[in-house]
Order: C-alpha cells, then structure tokens, then sequence
C-alpha cells in the first residue's frame, strides 16, 4: 500500500470518528433536544366512562395510543380493583400493551387502608394491602406506584405515622426497583410544606411526591378536613416549586378552558417554567376533571396545552 493511500484511509478514518462525536462539526445538522418532559394519560380522566361501563380497564391504553397517540399510561386501582393477583388478567393487559405500543407507567393506589393509620397494627396492615399492587405494577413494567398519606389525629402525629408507613412500603418497592409517591390528595397532604416535611422525614431515595395542579386546600368552612367549603388554598407555584427536588411525577389537573385553550384554574406556562428550571425530567399526566367539557374533548385539549407548553419552553 502506498503512502499516500495510507494517509488517505488514516484521514478518512479520523474524520469518520470525529464525525461519531460531533456530527455537527462536520456540518451535519445537530439532534433535536429531547423535551423535558413526555406525557402520559392518567385513567382517571375517563372516570364517567369507565365508572359508566362505557370503557374497561383493558380498554384504556390501547384508546389512549390509538384515539390521542399517548403512548404512557397511569392506571387508577379503583378500576381493576379485584384484579391485583390475576394472572390471566394482568397479562392479558400486559399484551394488550404490547400489541399496541403502550409504556405502563404508574398505578395510582387508593382504598387500601391508611398508610398514616395511628395503631402500629392498621398501618402494617395497610402496608401490606398495598404489596400486592406494587407486584402488580412491577409485572405490568411500571417505575411507580402512587399512594395517599393519609391518617387520623393531628397533623405531627399523621406525619410521624405516615413517614413509618412509607417508609415500611417503600422498603418492599425498592426490592422491585420501584419508586413511591404521595400525591396531594385533600387533608394535610394539601399543605405544601407538611407533605415535603414527610418526605424528608422518610428519607429514601425511591419514596418521592406527584404534584396535582389541584387538591390545595389546606382550610374548609366546616372545620372538616375534607368535606365543605374550601376557604383557604396553599400557594399552587410555591409548593411545586418546593416539591420538584423530590418529585418523581407531574399531574397536569385541568377543569375548565378559555377561548384560547388555556387552563382557567393554573397558569400552565408559569408552572411548567417552575418545572423546567427544576431539572425535572420525566412523565406529566393529564388528568382531566371538568364537567363543562366532555371527557374525550378535555384529554385532547389538555394534550394540546401540554404540547403548546413544551413548544414555547423547548
């Protein structure tokens, strides 16, 4: 082989692995960024439906790929509730999946008992409720599970029992890789600073919070922590702006829309600037839970905000 021809492949290759490094360096164009975030479709949007018989839980995420083009979904337990332990069930779902190109991403835990119950013996017990949830999550492919923190007594003492309570379930989820959130969920959960306190006091890596655009109220007309009037909120952009270190999840809450599509209730470009300057990286949920706009028409607007939101922000 001669110089010149061994010059020429040395050149070539180096141009080749520079190129693998920097391709825009050669004047190729530069990968688009990843957004920061995808989206995901909570079950929960389809509450009327599927509490009406309109829709199954095996429905769900073959109409959330094929009727929206979501192709992550968050399943709401209410709606397979006998069906944690099925075999059969669970991978018939897993196929349906599969089949149609579907990432599960959570399971959203409710009626399982209190996590912040106050006897040692009703927390181990609901601890344990949950087991099974988390075994079906890891079997479908999910990162997560979401919980409620919720308990009786005074709000040190729900904190210190539900902190026991989360911390004994996410010891079993961290065996499966899986995380644990707690969503602000009405009670204290609602009151920014006491569910951060909790998370803190837990103190594990894979126990975390899903922040909802709604469910703030912190004080009711009734003096009931859950029923009446609210009549005082905690500052939306404040608490998800303390929760996003620690947040493992978004839930994008919308009600109602103006003219515009935009959200009446949460001001989505202020919150998502408060997300992304965060670092977050991940999946936001649209959960839509108006009653002015249908079902299906409030999933698509919600879906056309979130993609006008990563447009403006990048």
């Amino acid at each position: 082989m001669s110089a010149s021809r061994r010059d020429f492949l040395k050149n070539a290759a180096a141009l080749v692995a520079a190129a693998a490094v920097a391709p825009q360096a050669l004047g190729a164009p530069a990968l688009p960024a990843k957004p920061f975030f995808e989206i995901s479709l909570a079950e929960w949007s389809f509450h009327k439906a599927l509490f009406g018989n309109k829709m199954t839980n095996l429905d769900f995420p073959v109409i959330a790929k094929k009727q929206y083009g979501i192709g992550a979904v968050e399943y709401v337990n209410q709606f397979f509730k006998d069906k944690a332990e099925d075999q059969k069930y669970l991978a018939e779902l897993l196929l349906r999946c599969h089949d149609n190109g579907v990432k599960n991403h959570l399971i959203m835990i409710d009626g399982e008992g209190d996590l912040g119950a106050p006897t040692e013996a009703e927390r181990r017990k609901a601890v344990e409720n949950h087991y099974k949830w988390v075994d079906a999550a890891k079997y479908l492919g999910c990162a997560t599970v979401r919980v409620n923190a919720f308990g009786k007594g005074s709000a040190a003492e729900v904190q210190k029992a539900a902190a026991d309570g989360l911390a004994r379930l996410a010891e079993y989820a961290q065996k499966v890789g899986l995380n644990v959130i707690v969503e602000n969920h009405g009670s204290y959960t609602s009151d920014g600073e006491w569910l951060l306190a909790t998370i803190r006091q837990v103190g594990r890596p894979n126990v975390g919070i899903l922040p909802d655009f709604g469910n703030f109220c912190i004080r009711r007309d009734t003096g009931d922590l859950y029923r009446g009037k609210c009549i005082e909120e905690y500052d939306k952009y404040k608490a998800v702006k303390e929760w996003m270190p620690v947040s493992k999840g978004v839930s994008a809450k919308t009600f109602d829309f103006d003219a515009n599509g935009n959200c009446v209730e949460t001001d989505y470009l202020k919150m998502f600037k408060i997300i992304k300057d965060s670092g977050f990286k991940g999946y936001v949920g649209i959960e839509y839970e108006g009653e002015v706009t249908s079902e299906e028409e409030g999933v698509r607007k919600t879906k056309a905000l979130l993609e006008k939101v990563l447009k403006t922000l990048g």
